[in-house]
């Protein structure tokens, strides 16, 4: 059964899970990703690449400076979505975001938690000869 999706992330890491939960068949009711960047000689804005593959695909984008503000928390409930996937999105999520979907928030993480958590885990888990992953229910 098709879900509608609030997708969660950033960086490269996260662009495969995007496409696969497109792929699925399911809803993407919205992209939430960092705001566009300067970057590269000119320095100008460029978009994550979550960003980048969400407007290939169509689907709207939030590049919200917080979520922290009743405003923020009512725009996230308004999507009315069934699950949030989380996959390395760059800011804490408040209670209020986490208990908003109706089968809460995943976070995929691309270390087991908590020996591996924050920036950079996969590179920590890595160097630290890890080889299971998993996937953590917020």
């Amino acid at each position: 059964m098709p879900l509608k999706v609030v997708f969660m992330g950033t960086p490269d890491f996260a662009v495969p899970t995007l496409a696969e939960i497109v792929g699925g068949g399911h809803e993407v009711v919205a992209v939430y990703t960092r705001a566009p960047a300067p970057a590269g000689r000119g320095m100008a804005l460029r978009p994550s690449p979550v960003q980048a593959l969400a407007e290939k695909f169509g689907l709207p984008v939030l590049t919200p400076a917080t979520l922290r503000t009743e405003e923020a928390t009512e725009t996230f409930r308004a999507h009315e979505a069934d699950v949030a996937v989380v996959v390395a999105y760059g800011m804490i999520l408040p209670p209020a975001i986490l208990g908003a979907p109706a089968l809460g928030c995943l976070n995929l993480h691309a270390s087991l938690l908590p020996r591996w958590g924050g920036g950079g885990g996969g590179q920590r888990a890595g160097a630290g000869g890890e080889e299971e992953r998993g996937v953590e229910g917020m």
